[in-house]
């Protein structure tokens, strides 16, 4: 099994993700969308910042319950309800990122929408890991 991460000189840098992440062999685990919910249900952190790390942990709890571990990784879609505060904090998400996940990083998109399910997310991570 293996992720191999392409990014083709002819594209722009890929900064905070890859162009593509070709897996080969493995088992496939779909990640359900994960927000800054507690084990209670409730959201907790008030700012962007804080609910993508909470979020972010909740995927790589779901990850790891499933076998996996970050490296795995081969997708990952960010919902976020603003956009431009997501950009305003990419050099803060990019560090809470690779302290969580490294340097390796799956096939990405950051996509704005309305809102979430639960009224005060901000963000919300899904994705799709390869397990050996």
């Amino acid at each position: 099994m293996g992720l191999e991460r392409t990014n083709p000189a002819a594209l722009s840098p890929a900064t905070g993700f890859s162009h593509a992440v070709t897996a080969t062999g493995g088992r496939l685990v779909l990640l359900a969308g994960q927000t800054a919910l507690d084990s209670a249900g409730r959201i907790t952190g008030d700012t962007l910042p804080d609910q993508f790390a909470v979020a972010l942990g909740n995927l790589l709890t779901a990850l790891a319950a499933a076998g996996g571990t970050p490296g795995d990784l081969a997708r990952v879609t960010v919902y976020t309800t603003d956009v431009a505060d997501y950009r305003a904090h990419t050099a803060r998400l990019g560090r809470t990122w690779r302290a969580a996940v490294g340097r390796e990083y799956p096939a990405m998109a950051v996509i704005g929408v309305v809102r979430l399910w639960d009224e005060q997310a901000l963000v919300e991570l899904d994705g799709i890991a390869v397990l050996p």
